[in-house]
């Protein structure tokens, strides 16, 4: 089985993705993104190799204007290298990838156009996929659409509007239930009445349940959909943001939630896409929850990077943290993760912010320069007074941080979180 998650690599240096303005889209300035993005994605699948991340979503946004008309660049022919490089690592390290196109790419609208730009959409994300030298079991997850006051007519639309997609298309297509108009059920007839694999979503089912309320047997009908080229069955993970919109992911999977889940549905046999705002964060969390190495080394290796975060948080659980890591033949990853929870849920209090600072500016300041040292203390001072932000401080560390080479810093994740 495998963990993944989607799109964006928290706090990994060289990882970012850039975009322009339709008006500034020239060719010259394309074809400048373009190469940017094609090296980050390169460094994300880079990351995700050497934390044997398995699982990823592309995002869609690599190419800029990638179906739209405003894209006249050849970018297939000018970086068919590039891809074949970066498609190389992705098979080397049997990564799979996926990609998800967002809400504009609906097939089954009553406007000709947009269903028009839904196919040249679908066929930017597969010609990616197809770049990449990969396989019909690296998907294209789609939901169906809107109901539009007629939820048959909708659907038979969707079947109509399916059969106009190429072959080579509609062989990496894979519907997935929402949060509001298709239900679990709703997939599962749609996905037989199509002959393709059906992504059950956990959250968006919890939000729209379907008239079957147990998971495990909803999960056990939704694997009846992948065939064997279609790789292991997929599904979706997520949890409910506290005081949230309904269906807004929450910061961070919960360690304690997430083990119930994976235990309840036997996870073993899944592959399990996170959906959440801390992305690989959760990824490797998650990782270490079920690995079967249980080596506290492991932990040790996160708290490196989460140590000066919850010491900002709460020194207390710093400190119970600190405790907990000391029995070198344990490996209390529950535990140790619950902590960091606790941490991460606490209030901000602007005495343990400045603690915090204070032990990251320690890292520079037998050689930072007076300015550097005035800049930093001023910083922290307007914050304090409630006179600036908190990033100012923490953005300000971190320029030092990469000026002065300091890697132990840089993979902390007191600046992302």
């Amino acid at each position: 089985m495998s963990i993944g998650y989607a799109c964006i690599t928290v706090g990994v240096p060289k990882t970012a993705l850039s975009s322009c303005i339709m008006k500034n889209a020239s060719n010259e300035r394309l074809k400048e993104l373009i190469a940017h993005n094609l090296n980050s994605l390169e460094n994300m699948i880079s990351y995700n190799a050497q934390n044997e991340i398995k699982l990823f979503r592309i995002s869609s946004d690599l190419i800029p204007f990638g179906s739209s008309p405003a894209n006249t660049l050849p970018w297939k022919d000018i970086f068919k290298e590039k891809f074949e490089i970066i498609g190389e690592k992705i098979s080397k390290n049997k990564i799979r990838v996926s990609m998800h196109p967002g809400q504009y790419t609906v097939l089954n609208s009553p406007d000709p156009e947009v269903v028009k730009r839904s196919i040249e959409d679908l066929k930017y994300h597969f010609d990616i996929l197809k770049l990449l030298g990969t396989k019909s079991e690296s998907k294209i997850i789609l939901h169906v659409g809107g109901v539009y006051g007629d939820k048959k007519s909708a659907v038979a639309r969707f079947c109509e509007n399916f059969t106009h997609l190429d072959d080579e298309i509609k062989d990496r297509i894979v519907i997935e239930n929402d949060e509001r108009n298709y239900n679990a059920s709703d997939i599962l007839d749609l996905s037989e009445k199509l002959g393709i694999p059906a992504v059950f979503d956990n959250l968006h089912n919890f939000i729209n349940p379907s008239e079957i309320l147990d998971e495990n047997a909803l999960i056990k009908l939704f694997a009846k959909t992948w065939r064997e080229k279609d790789g292991r069955q997929k599904i979706h993970y997520s949890e409910q943001k506290p005081d949230a919109k309904a269906g807004s992911h929450s910061d961070f999977v919960s360690a304690g939630k997430f083990l119930d889940f994976y235990e309840r549905i036997n996870g073993a046999f899944l592959d399990i896409m996170l959906e959440v705002k801390d992305k690989n964060l959760s990824a490797i969390k998650c990782l270490n929850l079920i690995s079967q190495e249980k080596n506290i080394k492991a932990l040790e290796n996160e708290w490196s990077k989460y140590k000066y975060k919850v010491l900002e948080m709460s020194p207390a659980c710093y400190s119970n943290i600190r405790e907990l890591l000391k029995d070198k033949q344990a490996y209390p990853v529950k535990e140790f993760y619950a902590i960091v929870e606790k941490a991460l849920l606490s209030p901000l209090i602007k005495q343990n912010v400045e603690n915090a600072a204070l032990h990251i500016w320690g890292y520079f300041k037998k050689y930072a320069s007076q300015a550097e040292r005035k800049g930093f203390f001023s910083r922290l001072d307007a914050y304090l007074n409630g006179k600036a932000n908190l990033l100012t401080v923490k953005n300000f560390l971190l320029k030092l941080a990469e000026k002065y080479d300091e890697e132990y810093l840089l993979q902390s994740h007191y600046f992302w979180l």
